[in-house]
């Protein structure tokens, strides 16, 4: 029966991004096989039912789902979401995480967005009952370390890859949602996209920061369609973006149907120097004050889809993101979900998945052996503690229970 529910939630980590290894050769990181969760998938999902958690963002791996046009292998994730159903656990389904079937190269290619359009609706004419979906995870991320940074997928370094991405993932972002809305016309769509800041370390860095600070905002400038300015809307052209293209996402723009998901780490904020290189700020304003300015921009409700901080600062992290999260919504703004990402440890994120070298990342609700954390536990009394308190508050969202 319908009712209305702040989402406490937890995530299964599943990025899939191609590295290159020091030998040459390139290599599909996949964090599921690397977490185990191929081999504990129904034990992960038990842990979530025993943590109090009705909502999980989940997604089967996008790379081998989809193995060419119009052809898929839904085998594991029949298995896995049909369990969800029986467990009645809520998928926010997460349907592109950090990465592209090897057929469709990387996120430079133009057809991208039509193949993955595709995929979204045949997945959600296989679910038709689901209601919550991402259909892409942290674009500005993807695009930032695929083709900004090198450090992923198509690995290159300028601003027109990094333009082009971003208006390809983008793309495939509202096209995907347009095909969900078609199979399933009252399906929520929660973006999950990194908030971040820049901060100049002096007055001479103040016009890189001022253009960082803009251009943060770029994947969901286009997802919602929102106006650019003249300085980011010159930045989209010189780097490859046509006016018919940028016109599109003013022409398509879903923005009613979105909860803008905001994640926040502890690496978010940076600090800019004169010469332009940034550095790992830390925790300066954190997440109340620079979310505060992503609702200003889009005023949409609001979801905290990440966070986390290694062992042994797991639990103080968690209770200083949740009391940030509380306080947003006792001020007005409406928050209708909270994340702590992901439910067991992760591998080799201490370098963004750069280096196959099997490190455990002890940031989980649970360790790799499926053991309770301290910061597990401790969101478990959270849940307990609030999630009446926090529901009666709540915003009138309702979503199906099965």
């Amino acid at each position: 029966m319908p009712g209305s529910k702040f989402m406490f939630s937890t995530g299964i980590e599943n990025s899939y991004p191609t590295i290159l290894l020091p030998d040459g050769t390139t290599k599909r990181v996949d964090e599921m096989e690397k977490a185990g969760h191929y081999k504990n998938w129904e034990t992960d999902f038990h842990l979530v039912k025993e943590l109090g958690i009705e909502f999980l963002r989940y997604g089967t791996p996008y790379y081998s789902n989809h193995q060419a046009p119009g052809k898929y292998d839904w085998s594991f994730t029949d298995e896995t979401f049909n369990r969800l159903k029986e467990l009645q656990i809520n998928p926010i389904v997460d349907l592109c995480h950090f990465g592209v079937p090897d057929w469709l190269g990387n996120f430079q290619n133009p057809d991208f967005p039509f193949y993955f359009a595709e995929y979204a609706k045949a997945f959600a004419q296989r679910f038709p009952y689901l209601q919550l979906y991402t259909p892409i995870n942290e674009i500005f991320i993807a695009a930032m370390f695929s083709a900004q940074y090198g450090w992923w997928n198509e690995r290159l370094q300028s601003d027109e890859a990094f333009v082009t991405a971003l208006k390809h993932l983008c793309k495939a972002n509202v096209m995907a949602m347009h095909a969900i809305l078609q199979v399933q016309p009252e399906a929520t769509f929660i973006q999950s996209e990194s908030s971040e800041y820049f901060h100049a370390i002096d007055p001479l860095a103040l016009p890189l920061a001022r253009f960082l600070n803009q251009k943060r905002f770029l994947s969901l400038d286009l997802t919602y369609g929102f106006p650019l300015n003249v300085t980011m809307y010159e930045y989209l052209l010189k780097n490859g973006m046509t006016a018919e293209e940028y016109k599109w996402f003013t022409d398509n723009q879903v923005k009613g149907s979105c909860i803008m998901g905001n994640d926040y780490y502890v690496t978010n904020e940076h600090i800019v120097h004169p010469d332009g290189h940034t550095q790992a700020a830390g925790e300066i304003f954190g997440y109340y004050v620079i979310t505060s300015q992503y609702y200003r921009r889009y005023k949409l409700p609001i979801m905290h889809t990440e966070t986390n901080i290694k062992m042994p600062a797991s639990t103080e992290w968690l209770l200083k993101q949740w009391a940030n999260v509380h306080r947003l919504k006792h001020d007005g703004i409406p928050v209708v979900g909270f994340t702590w990402y992901s439910l067991t440890h992760q591998v080799d994120w201490d370098s963004a998945l750069r280096n196959d070298l099997g490190n455990i990342n002890k940031l989980g609700l649970y360790d790799l052996e499926r053991k309770i954390t301290p910061v597990g536990k401790a969101y478990k009394k959270l849940i307990e503690q609030w999630k009446d308190i926090i529901t009666e508050e709540s915003y009138g969202l309702v979503f199906q229970n099965w």
